[in-house]
């Protein structure tokens, strides 16, 4: 009551205040448009004028209540489309990690054009329809993953070059990948790719020359990388001893080849057959002498006994390994094969006969035969070419064999 009394009574005071005003200082309002005039008093021009404003902040001000309505209709439906977009793409992934593909595809790509992330949309959808076969509609959904998510060509990239490797399009998935990779040097997944894509079109170049940068990643086991690696520089050694002409590159490879390597006995045995037919053979020589002292190998002592190079020098170094393994019946049939070269034929049947009889040989009874042949000891000979033909008999298959009663 007393709040009611104090507001009529400042209201009173203002209205008379505001009347003293309206007396004490006079004036108008002159508005003229063309021919036509308006003329009124300032204060009642001045409570027109604010009144004109009330109306129209008012009338705004409903126009702007009327418009929310659209507003939150508006985001609610956004909302509601989003919602049942992730709801599909869900049921989309799900259905595609159990293997229904066409139910897959099918909610993934309804999905896509309100879902939040349609790149992961269209390039599951793409898997989906890969797998069942539709290539053609993979690589479309392809196509519109590309371009509904601006710097999704890595993404896209990967997943394209999985799919031309699944297809056994390998040259085409090895293109793909050489671009990414220059693109995103040393990207775990497109290594991985390119690893498989080199397998599978049997670039051993490209495949040694993977092998460092996939092992400096962690992204292969180094019992893993070792195989492939002994693979490919195998492979390339044999490819590169097919052209004798072309030395210089066999030797670029043994020289670019990783430490260990140079110790596996397959691979000297190789490398020392692609200088022999380079014409290397004294390359060759010192090669199988230095891998002789780090890993002694039938393989390798063999094959010296067959060198055309220094018979004397290499027959005195063969003499010096005797002195260590003197019961070594692969290194006693080289040192006879060494003398032999040397015109020592009393030294060469000695070592013929001294390696027969530490391990019976059908090779060497077949030299020996053919030395008592030459010296002119026929019965010699004779004798150790039914060896020779007994040793070799039984080393083949038991097979049936025609007897006196079938003939």
């Amino acid at each position: 009551m007393r709040k009611l009394i104090l507001l009529i009574v400042v209201g009173l005071a203002v209205g008379a205040l505001f009347g003293q005003l309206m007396q004490s200082v006079p004036g108008y309002w002159l508005v003229r448009v063309g021919d036509t005039s308006i003329q009124t008093s300032f204060w009642f021009g001045l409570i027109l004028l604010l009144a004109t404003f009330l109306v129209l902040h008012f009338t705004l001000r409903v126009l702007m209540r009327l418009r929310r309505p659209v507003s939150r209709f508006k985001l609610w439906n956004s909302r509601a489309r989003h919602r049942n977009a992730m709801r599909r793409t869900v049921r989309g992934l799900v259905a595609l990690a159990e293997g229904r593909w066409k139910r897959a595809e099918k909610s993934l790509v309804k999905a896509a054009d309100d879902s939040s992330t349609p790149l992961v949309n269209y390039l599951s959808a793409a898997l989906a329809a890969h797998y069942q076969g539709r290539y053609d509609q993979a690589d479309t959904l392809l196509k519109r993953a590309h371009l509904s998510t601006e710097g999704a060509d890595t993404a896209v990239g990967m997943v394209q070059a999985q799919l031309m490797l699944d297809r056994q399009q390998f040259e085409e998935a090895l293109a793909t990948l050489t671009r990414l990779d220059r693109q995103l040097p040393n990207h775990p997944q497109v290594l991985k790719q390119l690893k498989q894509a080199y397998l599978s079109v049997n670039d051993w170049d490209g495949l040694r020359r993977l092998m460092p940068r996939m092992a400096s990643q962690q992204l292969i086991s180094q019992e893993e990388q070792h195989s492939l690696e002994q693979r490919a520089y195998r492979e390339l050694l044999m490819q590169a001893s097919q052209h004798p002409e072309d030395i210089e590159r066999v030797r670029n490879l043994w020289a670019d080849m990783p430490d260990y390597l140079r110790g596996d006995v397959d691979l000297v045995v190789l490398y020392a057959e692609a200088l022999i037919r380079g014409n290397e053979e004294g390359l060759a020589e010192r090669l199988l002498r230095h891998s002789l002292k780090e890993h002694w190998d039938s393989r390798l002592v063999l094959r010296y006994g067959l060198l055309n190079v220094d018979a004397g020098r290499q027959l005195a170094y063969a003499e010096k390994w005797l002195q260590e393994r003197p019961n070594d019946p692969d290194l006693l049939l080289t040192l006879g094969r060494l003398s032999l070269r040397n015109a020592y034929w009393g030294k060469a049947q000695e070592y013929f006969e001294a390696s027969q009889r530490q391990r019976p040989s059908g090779v060497v009874c077949a030299e020996l035969a053919r030395l008592y042949a030459n010296l002119g000891e026929h019965n010699k000979s004779q004798l150790y070419y039914r060896q020779s033909v007994e040793l070799l008999d039984k080393s083949l298959p038991a097979l049936p064999q025609p007897s006196d009663e079938n003939l």
